[in-house]
């Protein structure tokens, strides 16, 4: 079963609340998304602690409910 895109920003929401978060639909399908993510909880962390600290976020549904996630993480400016 597919994931909408308010759901997978919900999810992030919950850990990174201050965050600036776009969530995009790649394919139109509910299955495969982009995410772009600035927080600053990010800061000093490498680009895969970050995407770890993401999917951690997303309790298990990757690769369940959520098929495919690009994900585009930074700290703000």
């Amino acid at each position: 079963m597919a994931m909408q895109a308010s759901q997978i920003e919900a999810l992030i929401r919950q850990e990174f609340p201050d965050a600036e978060i776009e969530i995009e639909d790649l394919a139109g399908d509910g299955d495969h998304y982009k995410a772009v993510i600035v927080a600053e909880a990010f800061r000093g962390k490498s680009r895969v602690q970050q995407h770890q600290m993401v999917y951690a976020a997303l309790q298990g549904k990757m690769g369940g409910e959520l098929h495919a996630l690009a994900l585009h993480t930074k700290t703000p400016a």
